[in-house]
């Protein structure tokens, strides 16, 4: 009856070592060590920032055109044909340098 007792300490001890150990680990981690200093954290949130920012306008931009484009080609519909041909002329005219409504003299 006395070897259960002993066993279960060592076995105790054993594990608390192993724990230690682990803790000694994660404690070594890079996320620890960005959190645990105030400069490292707000550089990381600051990067991930414009990482969002630019992922954002980039794709944005991306279907912004991707959708014109699409709507340039219903030409064909009475309406939205004749609408769409003042829009395109209008972004061709803005985008193009040439003359036109939005452009004022230097």
């Amino acid at each position: 009856m006395t070897e259960q007792p002993d066993t279960s300490k060592t076995e105790e001890i054993e594990a608390l070592r192993r724990l230690t150990k682990e803790l000694e680990k994660l404690n070594g981690h890079k996320f620890i060590r960005v959190q645990n200093s105030t400069m490292r954290s707000i550089g990381f949130q600051f990067a991930r920032g414009l990482a969002f920012g630019l992922g954002s306008v980039l794709g944005a931009s991306l279907l912004v055109s991707v959708i014109t484009w699409w709507l340039s080609q219903f030409e064909f519909l009475p309406i939205i044909g004749d609408w769409m041909v003042v829009l395109s002329e209008e972004f061709q005219r803005a985008t193009g340098g040439q003359s036109g409504v939005n452009h004022t003299p230097q």
